[in-house]
């Protein structure tokens, strides 16, 4: 990954901020940047040197990961060793130092520690905290050629197992069995973890846009298949619908509206276009079939090293897509009582549209 890269692509805009120096807290920002995926560590920009701070459980993990910054281990928590490391390079610096914060992911409690150990790093000195936001989701709303690649296979990955997902699903099954299924599946192909907590939701249950899986046995009905796979550091997302049992003419109508939705979503997709403009293109198909009020959540979101990035793809969105931006696209029909449907694809924006990144087919499968 072009770790060096980023963190120039952020220096150069903190710098025309005219920021002195910068705490990044979020994890996925972390790993991002410099490539470090532990669960504690702190990356801090000051004065044109980046330097990375965990503890001593990733000594050997940090050295061999982190590219672009200088590594920094030693007993204190990684937030308090940062903050006096970036507090006595900035102790003699004149007028009042700007440093920027995550105001999205550091919390009150963080930020009064931050500023209680650079008052005591910096006793003579002034300075005043700098809320950012987006600066580095900014780069990465944006897939390089190697990060696309990642996301393909973790992609294909998901879509390899569910053929063998579909012959779990039997009546008298549990959601709850066909979840543990999958999710083995998942892991004995190469899966790091789950990109979520799965969805498998039957019968009424379906109707439930996140329904966790229960000790519900599969009876007659639709099964919302909804999973993804992290694999090297990067999220796939796919949904599928399938019905145990004979499918009536009503059935079939509601999955064949979803669809059409779903295919009128993707067709939108394209370098220019507003996210509120796709979403409102899968919205109005469902609005011909009288189904519009029973989709209740938004068309799609970006996918990489996290499962929910930017754009999302919702009314009132008015974010222009890019050609190398990932998203899903992900209509559903929600019908209380009676039952739903969803189908979910990934989608590469490009130059003069966009790929389908899931391979799996959206033929209605009956078991």
């Amino acid at each position: 990954m072009k770790h060096l890269s980023r963190l120039k692509s952020l220096q150069r805009y903190f710098e025309q901020d005219r920021l002195d120096a910068a705490f990044i807290t979020h994890l996925a920002n972390i790993r991002y940047l410099c490539g470090f995926n532990g669960s504690s560590s702190i990356l801090t920009f000051c004065r044109g040197a980046w330097e990375f701070f965990t503890d001593g459980r990733y000594t050997e993990q940090a050295r061999k990961q982190v590219k672009g910054a200088t590594v920094r281990v030693d007993g204190r928590p990684p937030l308090a060793h940062a903050a006096q490391s970036t507090g006595s390079r900035l102790r003699r610096a004149q007028g009042v130092t700007r440093i920027a914060i995550e105001r999205d992911y550091m919390t009150l409690a963080m930020q009064a520690r931050l500023t209680s150990e650079l008052e005591r790093a910096m006793p003579k000195s002034r300075f005043r905290m700098i809320q950012t936001t987006g600066a580095v989701e900014r780069l990465r709303i944006r897939k390089d050629r190697e990060e696309i690649d990642q996301i393909r296979k973790a992609v294909d990955l998901a879509s390899s197992i569910f053929p063998g997902v579909l012959r779990t699903i039997k009546p008298r099954v549990t959601e709850n069995s066909v979840a543990a299924e999958l999710e083995y599946l998942a892991r004995k192909s190469g899966a790091e973890k789950m990109s979520f907590d799965t969805i498998v939701a039957s019968g009424f249950r379906s109707a439930l846009p996140h329904a966790r899986p229960s000790l519900e046995k599969i009876g007659r009905g639709f099964v919302v298949l909804d999973y993804g796979v992290i694999l090297g550091g990067y999220c796939s997302d796919m949904t599928r619908t399938v019905h145990v049992g004979r499918v009536d003419r009503a059935m079939r109508d509601l999955y064949s509206a979803v669809l059409d939705a779903q295919l009128a979503g993707i067709a939108a997709v394209r370098s220019g276009a507003e996210a509120q403009q796709v979403d409102a293109a899968a919205r109005n198909v469902l609005r011909k079939h009288k189904l519009d009020k029973y989709f209740t959540h938004s068309l799609g979101h970006g996918v990489g090293i996290e499962i929910h990035e930017s754009p999302r793809l919702a009314r009132g969105e008015t974010q222009a897509l890019e050609t190398g931006m990932v998203v899903t696209i992900e209509p559903g029909v929600y019908v209380p009582g009676k039952g739903g449907v969803r189908i979910e694809d990934m989608v590469l924006v490009t130059d003069t549209g966009c790929e389908v990144l899931t391979p799996t087919s959206k033929e209605l499968v009956i078991r």
